[in-house]
């Protein structure tokens, strides 16, 4: 059968043979009007002429010598035309100069010197041509007029008549007030960007755990020298002279030679001391019995106090020979350098006490989160955006939680990486999720969200099966990695105060699930709530989700872990029969059926 259309639906006169003397009407075209019955049975589809399209012109031209070199002119041109992308670049900056494309600045607050660029703004500063070559408002009042909000545009806004006094409704300070939180300033993203910030509580919660890597220490004395070379100019002068830390009331200085040596003493003696056991918080349980490992860390700590003292008393007699600093923004060196001689000077005592560890907040003490009876929407990656949570929250959802967010791209100070952590007035009860494959970066990355962004809690991702993350060690690979599992939750409970949570699957494997075996544990480990997901790493998304195997994960839950459920639940009666089928889950996460059918949250 022929592509032209009209065989669709009617037959030519000459491709009729055996027609009756009376021919049937015809169409204006000349052809002849068939009956749908006679048309399928001929197997051409019953379409309607009016909504049948016409035939193609290059059909007509096809075999038109005279066409194809009508044809052929119009390429010729284009090629001619080809511009170079330094001049479409030039265009489309002269296009942004241009009277219509307003500074959104300007714009919004309708003054002409709100732009802190000034003359080097891309955009138009001129409001008198922009106002004249604008076109006519649309009908109606403007939405954030009738919201009793600011409008972002200002000027620009095709509603502006609308606005109070033909004013901008937008000003610098209503502005400031927005509905999303979260968002990454641009001195964090400096610093990220620079490697400049620092993570002192993740990196002594990683210390003290014993999960540093190979080359921490050769990182850290980097840092110091680094420091070194900021307080006198010149790395040179260093290993010359001797230092020394100029305090408001104590002088104290040691010498090059001695220095990292005795740094390097004391960061092998706690390595040796915390790595092979890994218990590092159990000196203080320990100190009762243990008692001769308490004495020879007394003797260390007494022999390098007087070996300490000794060198200061022959130093202020040369007070010529030290220097001095001149940079005030190197406070943070003189503040590790106070800390360290006021951990010196301390009684014996106090230091085999370690006050601090047995300060540190118990995993019970935390703030908890009761996901009892709540609608929990699930982090869907790529599409559990912002707008998409929105709709979910005035839909019923009681908790949301962000989209899946990589921690070295967190670290690395990526705008788009951050777009994941933003969070609307409107979700009253929002977490974020990330996922990594280190201790150290999981614990650097909490400590950078608590200090940077209001979340209630933090989700670490264990189970995610794509490919791409599963080859850098992190997801659903660290199911085979029960050591590393432990580190990185016990670093990131260790690191913030916020509830931390873990969502896994049942396994890496089909038919070798692990989680019954690692719940008892995950619990202890500083982790609130475990979310679940009925399907191995290996199955991806296909097959039904095994709840059978989460009820008895349940049911094997200590009290103080929350366990949900996670799988094929596409409406509230499969929600409800999963409640009702095992009472000890807390609720169950809505993934893809919110998708599906979001309006199954109500």
């Amino acid at each position: 059968m022929d592509d032209c259309p009209k065989d669709i639906c009617a037959v030519t006169d000459s491709s009729t043979e055996g027609v009756p003397a009376s021919q049937p009407p015809l169409d204006p075209d000349g052809t002849t009007q068939r009956s749908p019955e006679e048309l399928v049975a001929r197997a051409i589809a019953p379409v309607k002429r009016e909504f049948l399209r016409p035939p193609p012109s290059s059909r007509t031209t096809q075999n038109n010598p005279a066409s194809d070199a009508n044809v052929k002119q119009p390429q010729a041109n284009l090629v001619q035309e080809k511009k170079s992308k330094r001049q479409l670049k030039r265009e489309r900056r002269q296009e942004q100069k241009s009277p219509l494309n307003l500074c959104p600045e300007i714009a919004k607050t309708g003054d002409v010197n709100a732009c802190s660029y000034k003359d080097k703004c891309r955009f138009s500063h001129d409001i008198e041509a922009f106002m004249a070559q604008k076109p006519a408002d649309l009908e109606g009042d403007c939405p954030f007029i009738k919201a009793d909000a600011p409008c972002p545009y200002g000027l620009a806004c095709r509603f502006a008549g609308t606005h109070k006094d033909n004013a901008p409704a937008a000003t610098s300070n209503l502005l400031k007030k927005s509905s999303e939180v979260n968002g990454l300033s641009k001195d964090v993203q400096k610093l990220l960007w620079k490697n400049k910030m620092r993570f002192t509580k993740a990196d002594v919660v990683v210390k003290s755990l014993g999960l540093a890597g190979p080359n921490w220490k050769v990182k850290k004395l980097v840092d110091k020298e680094e420091d070194e070379v900021g307080l006198d100019g010149s790395h040179a002068a260093d290993k010359t002279d001797c230092k020394k830390v100029v305090d408001d009331s104590v002088d104290c200085s040691e010498c090059p030679s001695t220095f990292p040596a005795a740094v390097n003493a004391e960061e092998a003696c706690e390595t040796d001391k915390l790595r092979p056991l890994k218990k590092a918080k159990l000196v203080v349980d320990e100190k009762s019995s243990d008692e001769g490992e308490g004495a020879t860390v007394l003797e260390k700590d007494n022999e390098k106090n007087s070996a300490e003292t000794e060198p200061a008393d022959n130093v202020l007699a040369e007070p010529d020979r030290s220097p001095k600093i001149s940079n005030l923004k190197d406070a943070t060196v003189l503040e590790k350098y106070n800390e360290k001689k006021s951990a010196e000077t301390e009684p014996a005592d106090d230091v085999h006490a370690e006050p601090d560890k047995s300060l540190k907040i118990h995993p019970r003490e935390k703030m908890l989160i009761d996901f009892r009876e709540k609608l929990y929407l699930a982090p869907l990656t790529t599409v559990g955006n912002l707008p998409f949570r929105r709709v979910c929250k005035t839909l019923g959802a009681d908790v949301t939680c962000g989209e899946m967010a990589m921690c070295t791209n967190l670290l690395q100070g990526q705008a788009s990486e951050w777009a994941l952590l933003r969070r609307h007035s409107s979700e009253d009860l929002f977490g974020v999720q990330i996922c990594g494959a280190y201790p150290d970066t999981i614990a650097r990355t909490v400590e950078l969200i608590e200090k940077e962004c209001t979340v209630d809690f933090i989700d670490i991702n264990m189970g995610c099966p794509i490919d791409i993350v599963v080859d850098k060690g992190a997801g659903s690979f660290l199911l085979t990695k029960p050591l590393r599992m432990k580190g990185i939750i016990q670093a990131a409970s260790g690191t913030v105060d916020k509830p931390i949570t873990v969502k896994v699957r049942t396994g890496y494997f089909g038919g070798k699930n692990r989680i019954d075996s690692l719940i008892a544990d995950i619990g202890s480990w500083g982790a609130t709530a475990l979310t679940i997901h009925g399907r191995s790493r290996q199955q991806h998304y296909s097959k039904l989700a095994d709840w059978d195997y989460i009820y008895q994960c349940a049911q094997k839950a200590p009290c103080t872990l929350q366990v949900l459920g996670n799988g094929d639940i596409f409406s509230y009666l499969d929600w409800n029969n999963r409640k009702t089928d095992c009472p000890e889950l807390s609720t169950c996460m809505i993934a893809r059926g919110a998708l599906i059918k979001n309006f199954s949250l109500s």
